[in-house]
């Protein structure tokens, strides 16, 4: 009964150090989600600040804490800050080796935070990948797709990638293309299509409304239209436009031509 009592009492302060670091670490973590929060709001309640650079803060300073909490952790168990410091330079090069793609992705959220190429709500193409940016932390950017499809970029592909920020502006330009036959009033058919343009509160009056013949085609003259619209109604006056001048090229008689295929039948 002795010989339990100390073998039990030398892992006593072992024990206790165990349930310490695991506090530790419960209170350090409910701590950092904490305080990132109230990083998160103080930063994005500043006007002049976006909240993408409140996220990134938020993810900075979490992480930060959970290092801290982690070297704490290794002091009870006797590691000191001082060895791990040692270890951890006498192993840079094999984790360096090991973590570059995450390294990079990491200097990569620094850059695109400093030069900020996209913001979080804007509608944006990295690489070929399209997406409203919803969140960009420490290592990937998170876009969420039209059909609400979540895609996740690393940050070191997305700085190396073209951006194209379809939100940058706050207006855009509708191009649209409309064939019509050769045997129609070309001039009628681009008064039909600049009347609903002026008609279209949305549409912009300076610049005013842009409508050309451009192209003669092998079955169509082809009239090329540009409208200037704030970036929030481009898909829509794009798609109205579109029925619009459908419905009214139909009732003034103006033809829309489509494909025609003849068939030639030898005589037997």
């Amino acid at each position: 009964m002795e010989n339990f009592l100390e073998q039990f009492g030398a892992y006593v302060p072992l024990i206790i150090n165990a349930v310490k670091a695991l506090l530790v670490l419960i209170v350090g973590w409910m701590a950092a989600g904490i305080v990132s929060s109230l990083v998160r709001k103080r930063v994005n309640a500043i006007p002049r600040i976006d909240p993408t650079l409140g996220n990134f803060l938020a993810a900075l300073v979490k992480w930060g804490i959970l290092l801290v909490v982690f070297i704490t952790v290794l002091g009870l168990f006797g590691i000191q800050a001082t060895s791990l410091v040692a270890v951890l330079g006498a192993a840079t090069l094999a984790i360096g080796l090991a973590l570059q793609g995450t390294l990079s992705d990491l200097a990569a959220g620094f850059m695109l935070i400093v030069f900020r190429p996209y913001k979080l709500g804007q509608f944006v193409d990295i690489g070929g990948t399209s997406g409203t940016v919803k969140d960009l932390n420490l290592f990937v950017t998170e876009l969420v797709t039209p059909d609400n499809v979540q895609i996740i970029v690393p940050n070191g592909q997305a700085w190396g990638a073209i951006i194209t920020n379809f939100s940058h502006h706050s207006t855009r330009r509708v191009d649209l293309v409309f064939g019509i036959g050769y045997d129609d009033d070309a001039d009628l058919a681009m008064a039909i299509i600049s009347g609903l343009a002026e008609a279209d509160s949305r549409i912009h009056g300076d610049p005013a409304p842009w409508v050309k013949v451009t192209n003669l085609g092998a079955s169509s003259v082809d009239l090329s239209v540009r409208l200037w619209v704030d970036a929030a109604d481009y898909w829509d006056v794009k798609f109205d436009m579109t029925k619009a001048v459908k419905e009214a090229f139909d009732r003034q008689g103006v033809s829309i031509p489509y494909p025609h295929s003849v068939e030639i039948q030898k005589a037997g």
